[in-house]
This record gives C-alpha cells, structure tokens and sequence, in this order.
C-alpha cells in the first residue's frame, strides 16, 4: 500500500523548511531507514530517512521548495501501484515555493493596487494588525507567502504586526516591503545606541539561517523568560577518577568524556525535581514524563543542541555512543531529525575551552539550561589544611516561571552529590 513521506517537524518552533535535494529518484526502489532527500531548516541540513520501504512513484515537491512541517513530499508504495486517489491535479513535482511566489507577487502586487492601502497600525500596538490572519495552523500563526516570510525574516519583522492585503489577511511579499517604509514605532526592530560603521574599512557578512534562529530564539528566551542563576563548586577528582578506570577497559572510539557524566549526573537529579524538567504554558506547567538531555554542541556557523533520549535510564556507556555519533553528524552537518528534537533539559560545557565559570541562556521551551566550566586545580581546605584539589563549577540558569531559588539550589546540590559519589552514574 503507497504511503506518504512527510516533512518532519524538527524542533517546537519549526514551521517550514527547505527540500534542499532529492537523493532518490522517481523508479528507485526504497529501504525503510535510507536517506533520500536532504532538508534544511533553521538549524541545519539534516538528511530525511523513509519511514517504509518500496519503489518512488512520485515526487510532490520540486528540490528548492519551502514546505511547511507535515506536508507530503513523495510516495512510496509498490511498483506500478495506483496513486491517483493520492495525488490532486496531475500529481507532478511543484515548483519551489519561493520561486512560485515571487513569480505570482507581481501579479498579485498589480491586482492590489485597486484596492485600498491597509490602515498602518497604531503606533503603540504591541498587538497583531486588525487584518492579519491569526491561526496555529500557519506557521509563527500567522498567514503569509513563504517570500513575504523570507523578507520578514531577512529584516527581523515580526509578521504579527504586518497588515495582509491578500485573501483573508494573507500577508504578500509587498505588505512587508510597505512595513519596511513605515513600521510602527513599537514594532521596529531595536536600533543600535550607536551607529553601526560601514564602509571600505569593514566586511559585512551576511546571517546564516542558523544564525538568524539563535538570534531569534536567543531574544525571545533573554526578553520573556525571566532567568535566575544558581552557581555551584564540585570537586572532580573522584569522577575523573572513575573515568579514568573506565576509560582503561574501552577502545578509542568508546571512551566516556567528562561530559557525558555531567548529562547522566543531570538526568538522575532531575528525576527528583520534575519542575526543572518542564515547560511554562501560560496557566499551566508542562512536566514531562522522559528526560531527554540536549548537549549544545558548537558547529560551523552557530550551535546546535543535539538530544539523548531517555537519559536517566540509559547506561552511561550508551549516553557516551549516542552523543559521539550525534555530535559528529552536526559538525558535519548531516544530522538526522531524531538527533536534534525532543529536549527537555539542556547542558552547556565549555570546558574543553579552559573556561572557568559562565552562565548560559535558557533554550525555550526548557525551564533550565546547565552551563559548565573546566574542572581544574586550585587550592583547597581539607579539614583546616590547604592542599590542592580539583573542582568544577557548574551554574544552572532557571525559568523564574516554573522554578525557584531553593529548588534551583537542591537541584544543584544533587547534582553535586553525584559527581561526587560517582558510582551512581554506575547504578
């Protein structure tokens, strides 16, 4: 029987994302597992695997297409199969989405101009214009072509502000260039204090899709999460002890690093403190039921955060396989959708960089975000003498929302315990 393959949804807030290339052609044949596109989204090229197995019969998306999350991109079923209760029209490949649209805006624009001009919004509205379309269904809930949304994007607009001129409010590729020549005064992007130089004498650069995500995801936590931070001192020799022995027993390739410790530590304390294992929902708090660690892993460009699954349950030496593959696939930009989604709790470690202490920003919707140092040697008191020890210190960055000082605190001093107790990450 044919079946779809869908575009996935890579994360909470991914509402479209590019089919950059087809690695299989109409008449291949199929395995369930194997890659056969690549796909693009704010975050990274990511290869899409089929979910079945069987021949191509049809491609419904043409490489270059912007297709929203969930929307059918080909159909696998058996050769010669009937697909015409599946396809609509002639069921060939559509043209890329963006260039679709900017070839129908000029016809649209003209259309337009016998109408008149939307009203500009007030200029203190924080609101979404009167005639925006407002749905969760569309993508950031709001109706918009895909180039009025690269246009927006581009300029750091937010289309909930933007007047649609199209059909039930859509918003065109003009409606944002009208925004552009007049913005309302508390929409406009921030201007800097001070002017940004130009000239010979600098090199712009222009912003990465991955950059504009961090940069967009980055505002929104520091300007609607209110965060607060809890600092802790842990001594590491013990668990740089039991890594070393571990690491004794295990080939190169199967070595535990002092950062897998840290996520397994994470995931054992955060079974006791379910609020920091959430999301804030408005009226509700959001607990979730698995504790999936997110490591923040630098790549080309940007971060990305790539997820062990069920962390607390799993044996330490598959947390240490599990990150090493995935984080070798996001420095090679070919991380897989599973790699990337599912975050319930994140660690920062910039140890590796003879860091000795920072905080980090909350990855929304977490609740908390654990930003770590190098362990080093410094000078300790043990019972009244100075010797030398190694610690570590660790801050927890915490959604004021979810969350309190005292919690933020035990949950540190749990973690603390068992980085210091280390054959609980045995256990």
């Amino acid at each position: 029987m044919a079946e779809f393959i869908v575009m996935p949804k890579l994360g909470f807030d991914m509402r479209e994302a590019v089919l950059v290339s087809w690695l299989k052609q109409v008449g291949d044949q199929v395995t369930k597992g194997e890659v056969v596109a690549e796909i693009e989204s704010d975050k990274a090229t990511l290869e899409l695997e089929a979910l079945v197995s069987g021949t191509m019969l049809k491609q419904l998306e043409a490489e270059g297409a912007v297709v929203p999350v969930g929307a059918n991109l080909a159909i696998v079923g058996e050769e010669g199969e009937d697909i015409s209760s599946l396809t609509s029209g002639n069921g060939e490949a559509k043209e890329p989405t963006e260039k679709k649209a900017e070839e129908e805006a000029p016809k649209a624009d003209a259309a337009a101009e016998t109408k008149p001009a939307p009203a500009a919004a007030p200029a203190t509205t924080a609101a979404p214009a009167a005639s925006t379309a407002v749905s969760a269904e569309f993508p950031g809930g709001v109706k918009a072509t895909p180039v009025a949304r690269r246009v927006a994007e581009e300029h750091n607009v937010d289309l909930r502000q933007v007047n649609g001129s199209g059909p039930d409010g859509r918003i065109r590729k003009s409606d944002v260039e009208a925004y552009l020549a007049a913005p309302p005064a508390q929409a406009a992007a921030p201007t800097p204090a001070t002017a940004v130089p130009t000239g010979p004498e600098t090199t712009e650069v222009p912003t990465s899709r991955l950059r504009q995500a961090i940069a967009r995801r980055m505002t929104e936590s520091k300007t609607t999460v209110p965060h607060f931070y809890v600092t802790s001192d842990i001594d590491m020799e013990p668990a740089l002890a039991l890594r070393q022995q571990i690491n004794a027993l295990l080939p190169e390739d199967q070595k535990v690093t002092v950062n897998d410790m840290i996520v397994k530590a994470a995931a054992l304390a955060l079974q006791e403190f379910p609020n920091l294992n959430a999301a804030f929902a408005g009226d509700k708090i959001i607990r979730h039921n698995r504790i999936h660690v997110g490591t923040a892993v630098a790549v080309e460009g940007g971060l990305l955060t790539v997820v062990q699954k069920n962390t607390n349950l799993a044996p330490l030496a598959q947390i240490a396989a599990d990150n090493r593959a995935m984080i070798s696939r996001a420095r090679a930009g070919k991380v897989k959708p599973e790699d990337v989604e599912g975050s319930t709790f994140t660690v920062s470690n910039l140890g590796a960089f003879d860091v000795d202490h920072f905080i980090a920003i909350i990855n929304p919707p977490d609740a908390a975000i654990l930003a770590v140092g190098s362990a080093q040697q410094v000078p300790v008191v043990v019972d009244g003498q100075l010797a030398v020890g190694t610690r570590m210190k660790a801050t927890i960055s915490a959604d004021h929302r979810v969350t309190d000082g005292a919690e933020a605190a035990r949950f540190m001093q749990a973690l603390k315990a068992i980085l210091e107790e280390p054959l609980r990450l045995l256990i």
